[in-house]
């Protein structure tokens, strides 16, 4: 990992004020460290005494290659990574991948399918602002909210491995629909979930909503606008926090999400406390949708049968020997969609999450990009942290809620 020592001076003189130059402020290291679950971050600071002069993200420690890596798999193998970006968000960025592929391709995701997408894309957003609130809190001293939080997040987990076998990378959702039904316990499972979490978010909201030393770490403390949210392309609760109520699932709605009744949460401050009473809110509306989705779930398949794109269910390759070398032939040659270009985008805890794809009518796909939001939060970091004292970068990096296996793919 690279040293502060390893910047030329030319190299200092574009990061930094003229002040440092001469020794009137101090240029040092936050990091390279990975603070909470955000990832392994560097900050460049400088400092007046302890007010932050400026904040340069030097990101990178995570890459990954995941979107070259993608190019050189067939489209059913590739999606496998893309659990690996957004971490926190694994359900959510097979989602968008698949959208894209069903663009491609032209197949087409069963109701009853496109429900169990919305359930699970849901979940997913509960769990990650579950494991944002704990955290965050955690990096401002509230150590009991963290507890409170992952006892309601495992019982999303549970749910994920339920239905997929795996906690976190799941790669459940598939082009056309579902890798599989769900198993007849899913429904109880998450009315569960539905039963209990109105209350217990509100646990949440006693314990800081109104916390005199929360309030004092969280208000007026890294304040944005609007306009320099669209200036820098942030989306998400960060852009709400300002006044804008902008979300994908109302203005470019996906998986029938324009069935659903659901607020768009938004505060005007714009600082790291508005940030937290928006995705407060958020998990309220989230358990509406889940609800919403459970009641209305229709039976029938969970796949496109369209057999160019999608293997056959399970149940008839020992029956059929027709199905099992289709399997065997899509799993070992893939498929070849149209030559043409997609961007396909979703709702993701952050922001906005879009994917373009890009076919040469080959089995993969010649061009594979991940538009995702925690890049443009990133890039406004020093806008947030300018003026403020260097005890509070932690709860400014928290409020944005960035996750470094999207920024450094």
């Amino acid at each position: 990992m690279r040293e502060i020592q390893e910047f030329s001076l030319d190299d200092l003189r574009h990061l930094v004020s003229p002040r440092a130059l001469t020794g009137e402020t101090m240029v040092l290291n936050m990091g390279p460290q990975h603070p909470s679950t955000h990832g392994v971050l560097r900050l460049i600071v400088e400092l007046d005494g302890e007010i932050v002069v400026n904040c340069i993200p030097d990101v990178g420690y995570l890459h990954t290659g995941i979107e070259k890596n993608m190019e050189g798999k067939t489209y059913q193998k590739a999606e496998v990574m893309t659990d690996r970006i957004d971490y926190m968000y694994t359900m959510g960025n097979n989602l968008v991948y698949c959208l894209a592929v069903e663009k491609l391709t032209g197949l087409k995701s069963p109701p009853r399918a496109d429900a169990i997408r919305v359930i699970l894309a849901e979940l997913s957003r509960i769990q990650s602002h579950l494991l944002w609130i704990g955290t965050s809190a955690l990096d401002l001293a509230a150590m009991s909210v963290f507890l409170y939080a992952m006892r309601e997040r495992e019982m999303i987990m549970d749910v994920f491995e339920l239905v997929s076998g795996q906690r976190m990378m799941t790669t459940f959702i598939r082009p056309g629909g579902l890798w599989r039904d769900v198993p007849s316990e899913f429904e109880a499972a998450v009315r569960e979930i539905v039963r209990v979490f109105p209350k217990r978010i509100a646990e949440y909201e006693a314990l800081l909503t109104k916390n005199p030393l929360f309030l004092d770490r969280t208000r007026g403390i890294g304040k944005i606008d609007t306009m320099t949210c669209k200036a820098w392309d942030v989306t998400g609760p960060t852009l709400r926090a300002t006044g804008l109520a902008h979300d994908v699932r109302k203005a470019n709605p996906y998986c029938g999400f324009e069935q659903y009744d659901f607020d768009i949460p938004t505060q005007t401050t714009g600082d790291v406390y508005a940030r937290y009473l928006v995705r407060v809110e958020e998990m309220r509306q989230s358990v509406r949708i889940v609800e919403q989705a459970l009641n209305k779930l229709p039976y029938g398949s969970v796949r496109d049968n369209n057999r160019k794109y999608v293997p056959p269910p399970r149940s008839e390759i020992g029956m059929s020997m027709e199905a099992l070398i289709h399997h065997f032939k899509l799993w070992t040659e893939g498929f070849s969609p149209p030559v043409g270009s997609v961007y396909a985008t979703v709702e993701s805890p952050r922001g906005e999450m879009g994917v373009f794809l890009e076919s040469d009518g080959s089995p993969k796909p010649y061009r594979v990009h991940y538009r995702t939001p925690s890049v443009p939060l990133l890039q406004v970091l020093p806008i947030l942290s300018k003026g403020h004292y260097v005890a509070d970068l932690v709860g400014i990096i928290g409020s944005i809620d960035i996750v470094l296996g999207d920024t450094d793919r």
